[in-house]
């Protein structure tokens, strides 16, 4: 007969250890109650003989047996080191440290994103206020806003989860980021300062810098000021001879805040995005009159440059390009000189006008005169030069104001041409100036007006054309 059963004293505890046992041969129904600790030898049963041999945390398995850290599951890369050109692109799980003494850094978020991605960010060496970080959102939302977030507290620390396309990036913990919401407004000296309602007018009428201690972070919050500040940009006129002097080139940037001031129409539709640096400004200097009559001096500010204006010329001399052109002597027909010369949009300046062919008498002719922001020169006809092309208004400063107009032409025999509107000078008349021809007037200080042409009589005096006037460079943005 079978043996089926042993009895109980048959086996002492311990005796029947895995190896006794061949895999898969006892089935749980075949056990009455519980095996007691003490009815198995140690090691006995392997982790890889249970039917649930692993358990899963944070998305990993991990065997039975095994470890696993439990908390914020961060793979911290190196140092990055920010060099003001380059930027960072972040990978889910990471960790960075970024290091912005030297300058600002941008870091962009992954451009997918699941549920439970996780980024860390810490400010390696407590310098986000003076060199800011730019969390790029990379299309998703942060915190539920369509907007990037600037981070600008030093030894900030932070961790972004992303939730759903909804909330898109939230910050799960924060550390030294109180200003994360916060309105800032942009923040500057140099120059004249003035304001006019929210925004304060940086007004530079000679060379400078415009110094951005903190931008604004409008772009971000929505209840800031933006980082991007409006520009008007006017070059030197241009000194005259016979014809009268071009504008200096006239710039000028609106970034979209309806209402705040009346704009030229040159005026671009954006302004310019600065950062927390220093901006050298160049205001040009007029051009000299005749003798030796030249051209006006650009002025520049960042990107921005505005082309000096074009000379008025000399007897059988065409006009000289520039911002806007200087207008053309007479006997030729002389043409006057290109305006918006190199080419920008919106342009800034227009054409010289065209002196008059040889008159009979001699003494009849008629030059051009020098182009204005606004408008062309009018062109020169016998015994009539030509007058000034008018400049342009902007309320930019908060007062309406006129610049860069065009140098009337110098008579010859006659009255001389009127000056632009916007600070050209009037053409002189013949005779005067030490018995010869009367002075062109020079153009207005800081507005970029072309000078006036100088009168001329017949025995050929013609030495005291105006000088162009000088440029300015003038800042506006909002600072509460």
């Amino acid at each position: 007969m079978a043996l089926t059963k042993l009895p109980k004293n048959a086996i002492t505890d311990g005796s029947i250890d895995s190896d006794k046992i061949e895999d898969g041969t006892i089935q749980a129904v075949e056990l009455s109650g519980t095996l007691s600790e003490e009815k198995l030898a140690t090691g006995t049963i392997e982790n890889a003989k249970l039917s649930n041999s692993t358990i899963t945390i944070n998305g990993t398995s991990v065997s039975l047996g095994g470890s696993s850290s439990v908390g914020v599951d961060v793979n911290w890369q190196s140092v990055i080191t920010a060099d003001g050109s380059t930027t960072t692109t972040g990978v889910a799980g990471n960790g960075y440290f970024i290091d912005t003494t030297s300058a600002a850094h941008t870091f962009t978020l992954p451009a997918s994103a699941t549920l439970g991605d996780q980024i860390a960010i810490k400010d390696y060496a407590g310098t986000f206020a003076s060199n800011n970080l730019t969390i790029d959102r990379n299309g998703h939302n942060i915190q539920g806003i369509t907007n990037n977030s600037l981070i600008n507290t030093n030894k900030a620390s932070l961790l972004l989860v992303y939730v759903d396309s909804t909330k898109g990036w939230i910050y799960a913990e924060e550390s030294n980021v109180g200003d994360l919401g916060k309105a800032i407004f942009t923040s500057a000296t140099g120059g004249t300062i003035t304001e006019s309602g929210d925004y304060k007018i940086h007004t530079f009428t000679g060379d400078g810098c415009f110094v951005v201690s903190t931008a604004g972070n409008g772009a971000i919050i929505p209840t800031g000021g933006p980082a991007v500040v409006d520009y008007l940009v006017v070059a030197g006129g241009g000194g005259s001879s016979l014809g009268g002097g071009g504008a200096g080139g006239y710039r000028e940037g609106k970034s979209g805040c309806a209402g705040c001031y009346t704009a030229s129409p040159l005026a671009a539709s954006c302004g310019i995005t600065v950062t927390s640096t220093t901006y050298p400004i160049t205001v040009g200097g007029g051009g000299a009159g005749q003798p030796g009559q030249s051209s006006g001096s650009p002025s520049i500010f960042s990107t921005i440059t505005s082309a000096g204006g074009g000379k008025g010329n000399w007897y059988f001399c065409a006009g000289t390009p520039g911002g806007s052109g200087g207008g053309g002597a007479y006997a030729g027909p002389l043409a006057g000189g290109s305006g918006n010369t190199p080419p920008v949009s919106p342009p800034q300046g227009n054409n010289g006008g065209n002196g008059s062919p040889a008159a009979s008498p001699a003494n009849a002719g008629g030059a051009a005169g020098g182009g204005g922001a606004g408008a062309v020169g009018q062109n020169g006809a016998n015994n009539d030069p030509g007058n000034g092309g008018a400049g342009v208004t902007s309320s930019f400063n908060g007062t309406p104001t006129t610049r860069a107009g065009g140098g009337g032409a110098g008579g010859f025999s006659a009255p001389g041409g009127t000056g632009g509107p916007g600070g050209g000078g009037p053409g002189g008349l013949g005779p005067d100036c030490s018995g010869g021809a009367q002075a062109g007037t020079p153009g207005t200080a800081n507005t970029g007006g072309g000078g006036g042409g100088s009168g001329r009589d017949g025995v050929g005096g013609m030495n005291c054309g105006g000088a162009g006037g000088k440029g300015i460079v003038i800042i506006r943005y909002k600072f509460q």
